[in-house]
């Protein structure tokens, strides 16, 4: 069953890559928070410097990086929810399985991720340019700090899609429930459109928690690959860092964020299900009369 939802999960790389433009700008004003005026002015400029290649600059890095997450994200989530909840702790809260569950899952996911986002990062922010394209960036990073430079974004990449998932998940999986409470009629006398839809609006509910909760963490690792220093340690730089743009610099860029993970986590959500309806498996959530 792993490869199955491995397979339809890999729909995170096209998803993340359809708003790269978003990302890109994001990444950008992250770091320099004076670079651009506003989104609208920094597509503008970049598309008159550059054209469309210029606004999707970063795209390969993204849809391989994140089709690799996307497929350990869910598909090591319905093992590990099947593990936690069937054999390990039957009779467990839902959402705290939902949690531990994703958690795991994430854990593994961004060990694929990493060395993609540190190549998308530097990319993305530093002015000429790190690299024009994936192979480049990669064997720069590699010839000057040999593999461990593209994981010495790990930790805070951790800190940032684990709390992420969690939210993602367990969020979705509760706002499901609540919708077919609503509704007023059980998930089962839905036909699979409407059930999908329903995936849909719940997982855009859970992006924007997902957006929130984690965007602190986003914030970091973008600075982090973008300056930290060579032979500093993960520590050192994280608190240079947070001297230099405070609390508030944290949260740079947050609503272009919102944008960005609720519509591709509500689109990931909605391909997933369909692959699901499409084996013949149900789709995921419970309805109230289920919990």
């Amino acid at each position: 069953m792993l490869h199955l939802y491995g397979l339809t999960a890999r729909s995170c790389g096209p998803t993340h890559t359809a708003v790269t433009p978003l990302d890109l700008v994001k990444c950008r004003r992250q770091v320099d928070p004076k670079i651009y005026t506003s989104n609208l002015s920094a597509w503008r400029s970049i598309f008159a410097k550059e054209g469309l290649r210029g606004v999707f600059f970063g795209w390969a890095p993204t849809a391989v990086g994140y089709s690799f997450q996307g497929a350990g994200k869910y598909g090591f989530y319905e093992v590990f929810k099947y593990y936690y909840g069937e054999q390990l702790f039957p009779n467990a809260n839902k959402t705290v399985v939902y949690l531990g569950a994703s958690a795991s899952a994430e854990f593994l996911a961004d060990i694929a991720l990493c060395p993609f986002e540190a190549v998308k990062v530097r990319m993305q922010t530093t002015l000429p340019p790190y690299a024009s394209s994936l192979r480049e960036g990669w064997s720069k990073v590699t010839a000057k700090e040999g593999l461990g430079g593209l994981y010495k974004g790990l930790y805070p990449l951790w800190g940032r899609q684990i709390p992420y998932t969690m939210v993602k998940f367990a969020t979705f999986e509760t706002t499901v429930t609540q919708i077919y409470k609503t509704l007023g009629k059980p998930k089962e006398s839905y036909n699979a459109l409407q059930q999908t839809g329903v995936s849909f609006l719940g997982g855009y509910i859970a992006g924007i928690g997902c957006a929130v909760i984690s965007h602190p963490a986003d914030v970091m690792v973008s600075k982090l690959n973008a300056d930290r220093q060579p032979g500093e340690s993960g520590g050192k730089a994280m608190s240079r860092i947070y001297g230099n743009i405070g609390f508030r610099g944290l949260w740079n860029g947050l609503p272009v964020r919102i944008a960005m993970i609720g519509t591709l986590t509500a689109f990931q959500w909605l391909i997933y299900d369909s692959f699901k309806v499409s084996m013949g498996f149900p789709t995921t959530g419970l309805s109230a009369d289920h919990e």
